[in-house]
């Protein structure tokens, strides 16, 4: 047929499902490349992506809602790929969808109401740290600012992480009088910069207590520490401290997390008394390589002060590659030049640095070699030219391994057959046939049954027998002998007579379903 026939096969990056999008691809002729698109989530059914093959026959539609918090959190960009295969030739295409995030979630504070006990000791400038808002959209969608209800006696500043997430803190700025005003009642607003604007509101409730005058202080601003992937759950991380000059029960400390991303929480843990921040879920590397959270010290009049600690995360080598197959051509013909593709396949390993390098290599001493043209794709070729009548098939293991301590493999077998050319002629178990007969002879009798044999293999391998024309005492050889096409048997046509033909010498051809062929002298 004048067409070629694409073969697509989907591969998508970062764990994303492979069922977003429908590629629909009826086509001629393609051009490798590679090929990216943008598109906001919440894209309804059916939505157009691109033409891909500027065709009406290579459109790229979605097949189900695409989330972009689901896909990536608070990752950006956010995106996904996978490969196109194109065979017959085989040709290898790179597609990228990048989801845009739309502002559909408002910040959201994880408390209805802040609880805050104040002493009316505390000093202006007094800090009071606050819980933060999550907004899981991004960019100017995500949240940018938190907004305090006017009142007398304190302002709001807001604070940047070093990974971009924005935390509040009100100041005192007027001089607390319980004997005035025991309570106060304010709104902390939390707005992100999306359009329309949406926001979130949490009640910000405050106990004025007495004479407590001293505020807990780290011995450090910053606690940085490391632990390793799939640590026990107890395992000691670090230890925070705090210390108050305040007496009794004003100068007890009690530690707490504060203002961390949920996943955090369930992984980490303090012990209140001896601020001893430990293990207490999964950590997994390929996951999150750093955590930073906040450590609020409490004191029991109310006042607090806060510590960052940034944790990183020390991969191990707990994950063994994946070979995965994007195509796979058998059998394959015997007469093949080297070098000759016979599949590609994509390896990966989720592990970092040394412990996520792989390499690829073929176990067993055979014909093929493996090749590498592009980062995580080898091509498996032919090394020499096969023979089919010495191996007829092989079991080609290609193993996986990475460059950890120790090392993890994984090992994938392709059984590929070879299939036979016509290279070999028949060949007869004689040179010479000889055979006796006696005079005045019946017609159709047996004179001799003649041999050939071919190594090939089905049509390649299906002798017939043929006679040679040549000339008997001026007469054509088939009025005195005939041979059985398929059984190779030479009869005697005619009577024959001693005083008048004392030897016959003949040529008998073997011929199989190619185009070679042997012959043999009688």
């Amino acid at each position: 047929m004048a067409y070629q026939q694409l073969l697509c096969k989907w591969r998508l990056y970062f764990g994303f499902q492979p069922a977003m999008v429908i590629f629909l691809l009826f086509f001629f002729k393609i051009v490798a490349g590679q090929i990216r698109y943008s598109v906001p989530e919440e894209m309804k059914k059916g939505s157009l992506i691109g033409n891909v093959l500027k065709t009406d026959k290579g459109i790229l539609v979605v097949n189900e809602r695409i989330d972009r918090e689901q896909l990536c959190g608070d990752v950006t960009p956010c995106s996904f790929s996978f490969e196109m295969i194109l065979e017959n030739p085989m040709e290898l295409h790179h597609v990228t969808i990048e989801v845009l995030d739309v502002n559909d979630h408002p910040p959201v504070f994880k408390k209805s109401d802040i609880m805050l006990d104040i002493s009316e000791s505390a000093n202006i400038g007094a800090r009071f740290v606050l819980d933060s808002a999550e907004d899981p959209d991004v960019g100017v969608n995500g949240l940018q600012n938190y907004v305090l209800t006017s009142n007398d006696n304190f302002v709001l500043k807001q604070h940047v992480n070093p990974d971009g997430s924005k935390y509040a803190e009100i100041v005192l700025q007027k001089q607390l009088d319980r004997e005035k005003v025991p309570s106060l009642s304010l709104k902390l607003i939390a707005v992100d910069g999306g359009n329309p604007q949406r926001s979130g509101t949490v009640n910000i409730n405050i106990v004025v207590l007495d004479a407590n005058d001293n505020a807990p202080v780290f011995n450090q601003s910053v606690y940085k520490a490391t632990v390793i992937e799939n640590a026990a759950k107890g395992t000691k991380i670090v230890t925070v401290n705090a210390t108050d000059v305040d007496s009794g029960s004003n100068g007890y400390i009690t530690y707490s997390i504060s203002n961390v991303k949920s996943n955090i929480a369930d992984l980490l843990s303090i012990d209140q008394v001896s601020g001893v921040l430990s293990v207490s879920g999964p950590i997994d590397f390929e996951r999150d390589k750093k955590y930073e959270l906040r450590i609020d010290a409490k004191d029991q009049g109310g006042l607090t002060d806060s510590s960052k600690v940034i944790i990183e995360v020390t991969d191990v080598n707990d994950n063994a590659p994946t070979i995965s197959v994007m195509s796979f051509t058998s059998p394959v013909s015997e007469d093949s030049p080297p070098g000759t593709t016979i599949g590609i396949i994509n390896v990966k390993d989720l592990d970092s640095s040394d412990n996520g390098q792989v390499n690829c290599r073929i176990e067993q001493n055979a014909p093929f070699k493996i090749k590498s043209n592009l980062r995580n794709y080898y091509t498996l070729v032919t090394d020499t030219v096969l023979d089919r009548e010495s191996v007829s098939d092989y079991n080609i293991t290609v193993v996986a391994t990475d460059a950890g301590m120790p090392p993890l493999s994984t090992k994938r077998t392709f059984h590929l057959k070879v299939s036979d050319v016509n290279d070999n002629s028949p060949v007869f178990s004689q040179g010479v046939y000889s055979a006796f007969i006696a005079e005045n002879n019946s017609p159709g009798v047996s004179l001799v049954t003649v041999r050939a044999k071919d190594p090939d293999e089905n049509q390649n391998a299906r002798i017939s027998y043929i006679l040679e024309d040549s000339d008997l005492d001026g007469s054509p050889v088939s009025q005195s002998v005939s041979v059985n096409a398929e059984s190779g048997v030479i009869h005697a046509v005619r009577s024959f007579d001693y005083e008048q033909v004392k030897q016959l010498v003949f040529v008998v051809k073997a011929q199989d379903g190619g185009s070679s062929s042997s012959q043999v002298a009688m």
